[in-house]
């Protein structure tokens, strides 16, 4: 037998060995691509809710508009959004601090797995407008 008889199929046996591990690499890539996705909308709702409780004259209404705002712009990506207002600088002048944490889902790479994602943003109040604690 000559050397190309040995070697007829040995690319098909190669592509059949390297197919799942091509297929796992995929996975990978979507599911970071979907992680880093994730945690820009979560900056970016906690961004927003920051916003909307700077505008609010009391604690009480900018901790109702931060979680509507949140909860409205993660309706889609993250399960049971949450936001935590820190209000200690609640004053004119001061700042809010606005944490969104929420679940993503994992389940598409092919595992019941989720992880837990938190977005930051501080917003300062302005100086020559009434707020009340």
């Amino acid at each position: 037998m000559n050397r190309r008889g040995r070697e007829r199929g040995s690319m098909a046996v190669e592509t059949v060995m390297l197919a799942p591990v091509f297929l796992l690499f995929l996975l990978f890539l979507a599911g970071a691509g979907r992680l880093v996705e994730a945690q820009g909308e979560v900056n970016a709702a906690a961004r927003d809710a920051a916003r909307a409780a700077s505008i609010q004259r009391t604690f009480g209404d900018a901790t109702s508009a931060a979680e509507k705002i949140a909860t409205d712009a993660l309706q889609d990506g993250c399960a049971s959004p949450a936001v935590t207002l820190d209000g200690d600088a609640y004053e004119q002048g001061g700042e809010v601090r606005a944490e969104v944490t929420c679940e993503l889902d994992l389940a598409f790479l092919g595992f019941g797995a989720s992880k837990r994602m938190t977005g930051t943003a501080v917003v300062p109040l302005e100086e020559f407008r009434r707020v009340e604690k």
